[in-house]
């Protein structure tokens, strides 16, 4: 004979005032320099976001973007650093 198991998340938020609200959502947030989570009703998710900055994690590096390779032929490019290098050589003397 088998028998299902079925077990309910209730929200944890809903939980301190001894309500039982089943849990849809997790709230993630930062406690004393670890990441916890807190299983929450959809309600709570909401009023969370709308109360706290999204959790960003900082210890990973950002992507830098590409620069856009620009299209033309390849003796433009030193023209125009050139002609940007005596530009800035102009405005400087005056």
């Amino acid at each position: 004979m088998v028998t299902e198991v079925f077990t309910l998340k209730y929200c944890d938020p809903h939980a301190l005032r001894e309500e039982k609200v089943e849990a849809t959502d997790i709230i993630q947030f930062a406690w004393e320099g670890t990441v916890r989570e807190v299983d929450a009703c959809a309600e709570c998710k909401k009023e969370h976001e709308t109360r706290y900055e999204p959790l960003v994690d900082y210890s990973r590096p950002v992507k830098k973007r590409r620069a856009t390779k620009k299209t033309g032929t390849k003796s433009a490019a030193p023209e125009d650093a050139a002609d940007n290098g005596s530009s800035a050589e102009a405005s400087t003397d005056a």
